[in-house]
C-alpha cells in the first residue's frame, strides 16, 4: 500500500488522546518528505510553521504569505503521514470570519490542530522586537469564533499570546487566562525569557500549555525532560531540521560549485536505493502492477 493517504482522517483524535496522557515533542517539517522522516524518527505529531512555509518560498514572517499557501502546505503533508499535523496560522489570515474559513480549510485538510496568536498585522516572528498585540477583547472574540466554525469536536485551537515581548509577563498571564475561558484548548505563551517564567506560568495557568523551543531566539533552549519537569504539556522545535537542511545545502552547493563533482562528497547523500526505501516506491510499483492486473481480469 502506497503511502498516498486521504486528508480526511483521525489524527485530531489521535492528538486529542495524546493530550494531558503523555508529553507531546513536536518537531518543525517544511515538506511530505521531512514529515516521512520525523515519522522514521518516531515522533508522534509534528508542526508546519509559518515562518517555515514562508522560508521555503524564501520570504520573510511578515504575515506575506496566504491562507491558500499553508492549506496547500498542510494538504501536501496530511496526505502523506497519518501523524497528527499542528499548524500555524497566524492572527487567522485576517478578523472573525476569516478566522471561520481558516478553521473549516485547516479541519478539511485533515489537521489536527491550530494556533493563532493575539499581535497586530502585519505580525513579526515571535522572538523579534517590535511587536505589537491587539486589545484581548479583540482576540477573544476570534478563538470564539474559531471553536464555534469547528465541525470536529476533536480539532484543538491553541491561542498564543505574544504579550510577555510588549507588556509582561503579567499581561500575558492574564491573557492566557482569558484565553482558555473564551474556549482555547491550549495557551501557547511566546518568548519567555528564562525558565523561572515558564515556571511561573505553569503555576498560574490552568491549562495545557506549549513551548517553543526554538533557536537563536529570546528563550532558553530548554530541554524535553526540563519542560515536562515544569509541568508543560508539549513543545516545538519549529525550524531546527529546516534550518539544518539550508546550513547543509549552502555547504553542498559551495563544494559543487568549486570542485565541480560531488565525488568528494558522495558520503553525505542518501543513496538512491535508501531514498525509495524512505518513500516506500516498491510499494507505488506494487499498487500500480495490482490495479493493472484488475484492469486485464476485466477486459
Amino acid at each position: 500500500m502506497s503511502r498516498l493517504r486521504d486528508n480526511v482522517n483521525d489524527s485530531s483524535l489521535s492528538f486529542r488522546k495524546m493530550l494531558g496522557k503523555e508529553f507531546i515533542a513536536i518537531p518543525g517539517v517544511y515538506s511530505g518528505i521531512s514529515a516521512i522522516l520525523a515519522e522514521k524518527a518516531g515522533f508522534k505529531s509534528i508542526y508546519l510553521s509559518g515562518s517555515g512555509v514562508a522560508g521555503m518560498i524564501g520570504l520573510p514572517d511578515l504575515s506575506v504569505t496566504s491562507l491558500d499557501e499553508v492549506v496547500r502546505e498542510s494538504e501536501n503533508i496530511t496526505s502523506i503521514t497519518k501523524l497528527p499535523l499542528v499548524v500555524d496560522c497566524d492572527t487567522g489570515f485576517g478578523e472573525p470570519l476569516n478566522v471561520m474559513r481558516t478553521v473549516r480549510l485547516m479541519e478539511r485538510a485533515g489537521v489536527a490542530a491550530i494556533h493563532i496568536e493575539d499581535q497586530e498585522l502585519p505580525k513579526k516572528c515571535g522572538h523579534l522586537n517590535g511587536k505589537k498585540v491587539v486589545p484581548a477583547e479583540d482576540f477573544i472574540t476570534k478563538i470564539r469564533a474559531a471553536k464555534e466554525a469547528s465541525k470536529d469536536p476533536n480539532f484543538s485551537l491553541i491561542a498564543r499570546t505574544d504579550a510577555r515581548s510588549v507588556e509582561g509577563l503579567d499581561e500575558a498571564i492574564e491573557r492566557s487566562r482569558e484565553y482558555l475561558k473564551a474556549g482555547a484548548d491550549i495557551i501557547f505563551t511566546e518568548a519567555l525569557e528564562n525558565s523561572e517564567e515558564f515556571v511561573e506560568m505553569r503555576k498560574k495557568v490552568n491549562g495545557f500549555l506549549m513551548a517553543n523551543m526554538t533557536e537563536f531566539g529570546k528563550s532558553p533552549l530548554l530541554s524535553v525532560k526540563e519542560l515536562k519537569d515544569i509541568g508543560y504539556n508539549m513543545v516545538i522545535f519549529p525550524l531546527t531540521a529546516f534550518r539544518s537542511i539550508l546550513k547543509q545545502t549552502e555547504e553542498i552547493y559551495r563544494k559543487l560549485h568549486e570542485e565541480g563533482t560531488q565525488r568528494n562528497f558522495i558520503d553525505k547523500l542518501m543513496t538512491r536505493e535508501e531514498y525509495y526505501q524512505l518513500i516506500g516506491y516498491s510499494d507505488y510499483e506494487n499498487e500500480d502492477f495490482s490495479l493493472a492486473s484488475r484492469k486485464n481480469k476485466i477486459s
